[in-house]
């Protein structure tokens, strides 16, 4: 990793740039395998699973059955784990239900808003690699709370591995129980356009690859996303109170995401950029996804900033994903940071606990949405409807603003909908 120190404003662009390379290749075949889904269906969803993932598939659906036995394939350490994050996320989400709002704005003028869940939603799995089950919870907890009526989850089969028994585990604990062995951008599509076997959505949830996250973009317009989201990343910011050793662990976190993921440590001295290096070298001689983490480091990096206004603003202008702050006083930082999907206070709050178990949501805005999305929340599963209700004489106390504003605005029929109604007998 390179070590940048005391870097120029005019360089901090460079600086916060993600290796997300625009590859035109990536949208002709997304756009190709949306139009496959759209004139086919079922069709062209099983002939991309023999392409892509060499998995010859009858039932898009998997049964109840085949779920009764994955998770008995589940030992009961990661049965336990599951169960207890489960309960820490629930606990977190529910406490964010939105409550009506109730004003009357003026006598005889009530205003109302309330809280509708979005009736149907469709989960995005990543069933790679690293299946992650953790994102099951992530998604469907909230999405039972907030009261979606439908709920359906979407991950990839391969020829020489079924789907990961914890992610059906995971589906059954968190009460859903309409799973389709679908992935890639094609299930983007199923869930955005519906099929034969899948059912058309109204919001699409969950993280993936390139063509997965191109898929989101291409069919916003037919679909509502969660949000833009890419690679994973890390800003671990380090002052002398830190520990190398953790820091350097919560980025190699990051690195073995994939080859594409990014860690960043912005840190207040030479002499911690250079341990912090050093412990990254150490510790990921140790892991096992070597291959991913050596390429995610070559485009992640450190950098020395001596000044703390220096190193708030980088950080605001980088607008991380995860953000670790290892400092002295580490509220007082994470109270000026206004881009950010997660922050993480102290040294003892590695990320990895918000990825399972300590209750908050690890879907986040990544390549700087931070900026005006947030995190998957109890908000993202629903909708707000608002209500009025005005009596006779409320009208007439609103009627004199709104006939002079409609009759401003060269809008007759507005304000003739007033004057009829208070030209009325009652």
């Amino acid at each position: 990793m390179d070590v940048i120190v005391n870097p120029l404003r005019s360089q901090w662009k460079a600086l916060a740039e993600r290796n997300i390379p625009d590859d035109p290749q990536v949208t002709a075949a997304v756009e190709a395998i949306i139009s496959d889904v759209r004139q086919r269906g079922d069709e062209a969803l099983r002939d991309m699973a023999l392409r892509f993932d060499r998995a010859a598939i009858e039932d898009l659906e998997v049964g109840e059955a085949e779920i009764d036995e994955a998770c008995k394939l589940v030992s009961d350490a990661v049965k336990e784990a599951i169960r207890a994050g489960a309960d820490n996320i629930r606990r977190f989400h529910e406490a964010q239900m939105p409550e009506p709002v109730k004003v009357e704005t003026m006598p005889g003028v009530m205003c109302i808003q309330r809280p509708v869940p979005i009736e149907k939603v469709g989960l995005y799995i990543p069933g790679g690699q690293a299946p992650l089950f953790s994102t099951v919870l992530m998604l469907a907890i909230p999405a039972t709370i907030a009261g979606c009526r439908q709920i359906i989850l979407c991950t990839p089969q391969s020829g020489d591995r079924q789907i990961a028994p914890e992610i059906l585990y995971a589906a059954r604990e968190c009460g859903i129980h309409k799973v389709y062995r679908v992935g890639g951008a094609q299930a983007v599509a199923a869930m955005a356009l519906g099929t034969q076997s899948v059912p058309k959505v109204h919001k699409i949830f969950g993280p993936g690859n390139r063509f997965v996250t191109k898929a989101k973009q291409m069919l916003a317009s037919e679909v509502s996303i969660d949000m833009p989201a890419g690679p994973s990343e890390v800003l671990v910011m380090a002052d002398d109170t830190a520990d190398a050793a953790f820091v350097a662990s919560d980025m190699l976190s990051q690195a073995e995401h994939g080859p594409d993921s990014q860690a960043i440590c912005v840190c207040t001295s030479e002499a911690i950029a250079d341990a912090v290096r050093e412990q990254v070298d150490a510790i990921s001689a140790q892991l096992s996804r070597g291959t991913s983490i050596e390429k995610s480091l070559s485009h992640s990096r450190i950098i020395v900033m001596d000044d703390h206004d220096d190193m708030v603003d980088f950080v605001n202008e980088y607008a991380p994903e995860h953000l670790i702050i290892s400092m002295e006083h580490p509220w007082d930082i994470a109270d000026r940071i206004t881009a950010a999907g997660s922050i993480f206070i102290g040294n003892y709050s590695p990320e990895s606990a918000g990825d399972y178990a300590s209750g908050t949501n690890h879907t986040l805005p990544t390549n700087g949405w931070a900026h005006s999305f947030s995190g998957v929340n109890i908000d993202s599963f629903m909708r707000k409807i608002t209500y009025q209700e005005l009596t006779r004489a409320g009208l007439g106390l609103l009627a004199p603003t709104i006939v002079t504003m409609a009759e401003a605005e060269g809008l007759d029929a507005h304000a003739m909908a007033v004057k009829i109604r208070m030209a009325s007998e009652d």
